[in-house]
């Protein structure tokens, strides 16, 4: 097994999908912490030593289940469900930190981590037990709110069959999405530095934008009929500026031996063609085309028909059924980030 394969793929897509949950619950700890110093007139500028807290913490956490999964297989895998009510809650937590950020109202206040007044009297440094509690409580909770990549690294543990290959699997992946990481507690410090009073409101609306995105794509693994994409749907004035490439893309769709059957690139960032026509009634085949690279679409959802498929990298992975409603449905990744249309007539 080539580790440092998994180590590229942790630094680069792998580091960015993560980005989009784990990023932003740290961003958002990091940004809150430097507005409660400013209120408080410190001038403390030191987010290195969190950021490192939180990667400890979830490098301890990613080897541990890793050893975990190595050891037990499958028996131990996270249900769609519960990944789905974990990513509500991390963009939801989310949202609220950004609402603080942007002083919208006092009561947001109460939703930054803070440690127990037990362990800060225990700790004679308290500020330092603050700056450290909130990242390092976070990095070992991400374990409960992987990122697509990370789902797929999980599964080459289970199927690694050993313990000490499932904690160095796990453990190599989260070393190579550290990277991005430290950078963000580095450009956390460097803004809070020239833009101190901008800062917060900059961090807000950014915390605010990853908090909806990773809330909508835990609705559309859900199936939710209520996502950003259908509430743009109902607008009555759309624009098309697809130049009619939307219509080229149903000639994909092909009848072969009584199956409509349509090939799909997936790419690790979206799918092409993400958006074909098929008739209600004929059973479909979608042939998928994995094109190298881990990421969140090596995980194939279709919510509204409860199908499910784990994909293997360069190769073709069939998945079959038959649509008996009119209407679109949604096909999904592990994370609801990117998404294609099929449009039943």
């Amino acid at each position: 097994m080539d580790l440092w394969l998994i180590f590229l793929t942790g630094l680069t897509v792998g580091g960015l999908t993560c980005m989009v949950v784990q990023g932003g619950l740290l961003a958002g700890v990091l940004a809150a912490k430097e507005e409660e110093d400013f209120t408080e007139g410190s001038q403390r500028k030191h987010n290195v030593l969190p950021v490192l807290a939180f990667l400890i913490a979830k490098l301890i956490a990613y080897v541990t289940l890793g050893f975990i999964l190595g050891t037990f297989g499958s028996t131990l895998a996270i249900s769609d469900n519960t990944r789905i009510v974990m990513q509500l809650i991390a963009g939801a937590y989310m949202i609220a930190i950004a609402l603080d950020l942007l002083n919208v109202h006092p009561i947001f206040r109460y939703v930054v981590i803070q440690p127990p007044k037990f362990l800060t009297r225990m700790i004679k440094d308290t500020s330092k037990s603050r700056d450290l509690f909130a990242p390092a409580i976070l990095g070992f909770l991400t374990v409960f709110i992987p990122c697509g990549t990370t789902l797929a690294m999980e599964v080459f543990a289970i199927s690694s069959g050993s313990a000490i290959w499932g904690a160095l699997i796990m453990g190599t992946f989260t070393l190579g999405t550290s990277p991005l990481f430290l950078g963000l507690g580095f450009i956390t410090t460097v803004l809070g530095d020239t833009f101190r009073t901008r800062f917060f409101k900059l961090a807000g609306v950014l915390v605010a934008y990853l908090g909806i995105t990773t809330f909508n794509g835990a609705l559309v693994l859900a199936g939710s009929p209520i996502t950003l994409q259908t509430i743009r749907d109902m607008i009555p004035i759309q624009i098309d500026l697809s130049g009619g490439a939307q219509a080229a893309s149903d000639s994909n769709v092909q009848v072969l031996a009584g199956v409509q059957t349509a090939n799909i690139l997936v790419y690790p960032t979206g799918y092409s063609p993400n958006y074909i026509q098929i008739r209600s009634g004929i059973p479909v085949r979608f042939n998928l085309a994995t094109t190298g690279g881990f990421g969140c679409t090596s995980q194939f959802r279709i919510p509204q028909l409860g199908l499910s498929k784990n994909l293997t990298q360069n190769s073709i992975t069939s998945v079959e059924f038959t649509p008996q409603t009119k209407g679109k449905i949604v096909w999904t990744c592990s994370m609801g980030m990117y998404s294609g249309i099929m449009k039943v007539i």
